[in-house]
């Protein structure tokens, strides 16, 4: 809109989403646990079957691996995703399933054991999946993403703006630090649902405009409350692109730049054809009034004028 051009470049602090945004969200199974008495790949096999029916980058690593192993996915009964949380579901054998984050399993008051397993994981930056069952952990998963291949560049050239930067995401604390010192961000806002991130966004928008940029995914309510809302990749949901006021089609963090920078050039070029338009109208009043210019050099002035601020304007092509 042109609301949003015309604020892009008066951002005060940009959040960003940290899965699918700073990183390319295509997450690949790093280790895991099981503390269960049913072997390894028929763990997998659960955790796959019902993470195929969300759409989250975690659940997609997990498919792909089961995908690669040639596993052949269960029926599951029922299944509801928990936005912020994870999800759950009962399987084909009657047995309910919570995988997510340690939010999930506190929220539930599953007890969370083999906090050693869960710190080595963290410190090799991992995002961890919990798998519970009969309100007992069985397996942990870690999953590793990597980073998009100009994003420290990007983060550079925003700081160099003068932008605060916010790393705002679900994923837990020491591993969202990481990622977030890896790349020079320095404010972490971990370990939060979509409705705790939209009560951050309104906290930030205290001190000037706030723009959200995350990739769509389980993000509508906070791309909503952000003064700019920024659906990177097109992948989202429908939601969440309505949500947005800007969808780039592409995964490049550059083109957040670009559009600040087009902002930035466009408010210019406005301002220089008001100065100009105005400026060329009052000469020809004065000239009028003494004389110098009658009604045919007046109209021939501001065809001139109309002409030269369009040029003007198509400066923003370049």
């Amino acid at each position: 809109t042109s609301e949003t051009l015309e604020n892009a470049h008066k951002v005060k602090t940009i959040c960003f989403d940290k899965t699918g945004t700073l990183t390319k969200g295509e997450l690949s199974i790093y280790k895991l646990y099981n503390y269960s008495n049913i072997d390894e790949k028929e763990i997998l096999k659960i955790v796959a079957s019902i993470e195929n029916k969300s759409e989250h980058p975690i659940a997609r690593a997990i498919v792909k691996k089961a995908q690669d192993e040639k596993i052949k996915l269960k029926e599951i009964k029922e299944f509801k995703a928990i936005p912020g949380f994870g999800v759950e579901a009962i399987i084909e054998s009657g047995e309910k399933y919570l995988i997510g984050n340690k939010k999930l399993m506190l929220e539930n008051n599953i007890k969370i054991e083999n906090e050693k397993d869960e710190q080595e994981l963290v410190s090799d930056g991992n995002s961890i999946l919990f798998v519970s069952s009969n309100n007992k952990i069985v397996a942990l998963i870690g999953v590793k993403d990597i980073l998009k291949e100009n994003v420290k560049e990007v983060i550079k050239k925003l700081k160099q703006r003068k932008i605060n930067l916010v790393m705002l995401t679900g994923d837990n604390e020491k591993t969202a630090e990481i990622i977030a010192k890896e790349i020079g961000i320095e404010k972490v806002i971990s370990n939060v649902t979509p409705k705790e991130k939209a009560e951050q966004i309104k906290k930030l928008k205290e001190d000037g405009i706030v723009m959200m940029c995350g990739d769509g995914i389980n993000d509508s309510p906070v791309l909503a409350r952000a003064d700019i809302g920024i659906s990177m990749g097109g992948i989202g949901s429908s939601s969440a692109i309505e949500a947005s006021d800007v969808v780039i089609m592409t995964d490049e963090l550059n083109k957040i730049v670009d559009g600040i920078e087009i902002s930035k050039k466009t408010n210019k070029i406005i301002i220089q054809n008001l100065i100009f338009a105005i400026g060329v109208k009052i000469l020809t009043l004065l000239l009028s009034l003494f004389g110098i210019a009658d009604m045919w050099q007046a109209v021939f002035a501001d065809v001139g004028t109309t002409l030269i601020t369009i040029f003007n304007t198509l400066r923003i092509l370049k």
